[in-house]
């Protein structure tokens, strides 16, 4: 598969004697210093807060494992932070906006508000593609094959474009490891339908990914002309001379675009490595952080009450359940979307226990520890369900169908949760990334996707693109590719401009977008079915 591409590599050494400035020796002890104090910082908190819920943190094969799957995680954010980010900075640097040490410093910065700002629809709208069942499991070994099995697919996948000098999706790529592991999950199981996944959601992010590409292109493209007719400035729309910056104004915008781009970044792929560090942090140390340890009494006794309301509600509807698995129930519609008549009494008793459970123990701090565990699945499985019926025509009353939604609301507030420690480990990450490897990305975007240099104006049009597609689908939850959205808007500004496009780099860019899917779903299947072997 990589052959193909091997075959038709892109440059490896950039074509502008600018990308050829390395960092000093003070630039490269600063970025060690921030990598070390970021380690250090995480691996201070992780353990502060293990011993806040009385767990006594012990030398061991439990926190070994914990250690290499969270560097592990981390490893993606900063592999992500070279690969795509480096498309932010392209566009400053060959406008000569600004010299690159300080354009991949500001995104580098940008990457880290970003992720520090987020507000985690993202990251718990790529955990919720998952398998159901599997997310179960997260604490034993067919969970930890999981979350292996979708990082290192995904690391490997990036890394191996990112040599060849291929500007892929790091989202195509985690979303087609999720395919792959749902699949194979799947097929280990007895199902061949990748039973348990939310297709619908999947679905729904697919059109994203394939949509926002589309949308860089044209909206880029239109916008450029527009910029034609309005401003009688004919050196906007010529290549830069030597060194020469743009004019003030239009240099100006090329940096706030290059910042907001960075930020929007950040704020949406950054969420992707903060999803997967709360699996391994909820799989490995459930105690701490399966459940959000920080809501107050009130809070609690509040879920206690929507659960016992909800249950009233359905029993009002269905009567109850007789000597059933009511989380079996719940699974098996999770995988079939078939109703059944056991379905309603089954989540009104699963709603019901949950908040029998919260009651007895009067608190969070109270649930024992081999508990904990047990009741953030419930309360997982259970929101899954409410939301899976959301398109069911059930007939509930409006009474019964409010209290079930109240009850999801609060019940995720239970479950999902960022401390912020977790955010700002991956914005470090994801910002230290900015600052290396970003050459080889940023010559084809700059160099090689066009048959002429990028323009002042160019550069700004599909900067600002970007940065509103990108901002756009991260309040709706969307993870979509900084990568796609920015080479299709450069691609779209070449053509509106008339530059033409370097057919070898198009096609090369096109095929690296078409294999990234079923790549990713073979490698993550691949090594999901290896790890489960062992683990």
């Amino acid at each position: 598969m990589l052959a193909n591409l091997r075959a038709a590599r892109l440059p490896q050494a950039p074509v502008s004697p600018v990308l050829q400035r390395k960092a000093g020796l003070s630039g490269r002890l600063l970025f060690a210093l921030l990598l070390v104090g970021g380690l250090l910082y995480t691996a201070i908190s992780l353990l502060a807060d293990m011993r806040a819920s009385g767990l006594e943190p012990q030398l061991g094969l439990p926190l070994l494992v914990l250690g290499v799957a969270l560097l592990v995680a981390l490893g993606f954010e900063f592999i992500n932070g070279f690969h795509d980010t480096a498309n932010a900075v392209a566009t400053v640097i060959y406008t000569n906006a600004l010299p690159p040490n300080v354009a991949v410093l500001l995104s580098g910065l940008c990457n880290f508000l970003g992720v520090l700002l987020s507000s985690g629809a993202v990251a718990f709208a790529i955990v919720a593609l998952l398998p159901v069942d599997l997310m179960l499991q997260v604490g034993s070994g067919a969970g930890l094959a999981m979350i292996f099995a979708l990082l290192i697919a995904a690391i490997l996948w990036n890394l191996g474009t990112w040599w060849l000098g291929l500007p892929v999706s790091s989202s195509h790529t985690l979303i087609g490891s999720i395919v792959g592991i749902g699949l194979a999950h799947g097929l280990l199981s007895g199902n061949l339908d990748a039973s348990g996944s939310d297709w619908e959601q999947l679905l729904k992010i697919g059109y994203a990914l394939l949509l926002s590409p589309l949308v860089g292109f044209v909206a880029a493209a239109l916008l450029l002309l527009l910029l034609r007719v309005a401003l009688m400035s004919p050196a906007l729309f010529r290549e830069p001379e030597g060194q020469t910056p743009p004019p003030w104004w239009i240099r100006l915008l090329l940096i706030l675009t290059c910042s907001g781009v960075s930020f929007a970044h950040g704020s949406n792929d950054g969420q992707k490595g903060i999803g997967l560090i709360m699996l391994i942090l909820i799989g490995t140390v459930p105690l701490t952080f399966a459940l959000d340890h920080s809501q107050s009494p009130a809070q609690t006794a509040h879920l206690v009450d929507l659960s016992l309301a909800a249950e009233q509600a359905l029993r009002r509807t269905a009567s109850p359940l007789e000597a059933a698995d009511t989380r079996q129930v719940l699974i098996d519609y999770q995988r079939s979307e078939a109703l059944s008549p056991a379905l309603l009494p089954a989540l009104g008793t699963l709603v019901g226990d949950i908040g029998r459970e919260l009651q007895r123990h009067g608190s969070l701090a109270a649930v024992p520890q081999d508990a904990v565990l047990a009741l953030h699945n419930d309360l997982y499985l259970s929101a899954s369900t409410i939301v899976l019926l959301n398109d069911e025509q059930l007939g509930l009353d409006p009474e019964a169908w409010g209290a079930l939604q109240a009850f999801r609301v609060q019940g995720e507030a239970l479950t999902r949760f960022v401390p912020l420690w977790v955010k700002v480990a991956v914005a470090f990450a994801l910002g230290l990334g900015t600052l290396v490897g970003w050459r080889r990305i940023v010559a084809t975007v700059g160099e090689g996707i066009g048959k002429e240099r990028m323009t002042y104006a160019q550069g700004a049009s599909a900067q600002l693109v970007t940065m509103l597609t990108i901002g756009a689908a991260d309040s709706y939850g969307l993870p979509v590719s900084t990568t796609q959205v920015l080479s299709s808007g450069v691609a779209g500004t070449m053509v509106a401009n008339g530059s033409g496009l370097q057919g070898k780099t198009v096609r090369n860019l096109l095929l690296a977008w078409v294999l990234t899917l079923p790549a990713a779903i073979l490698l993550a299947g691949g090594l999901y079915t290896l790890f489960s072997a062992f683990l």
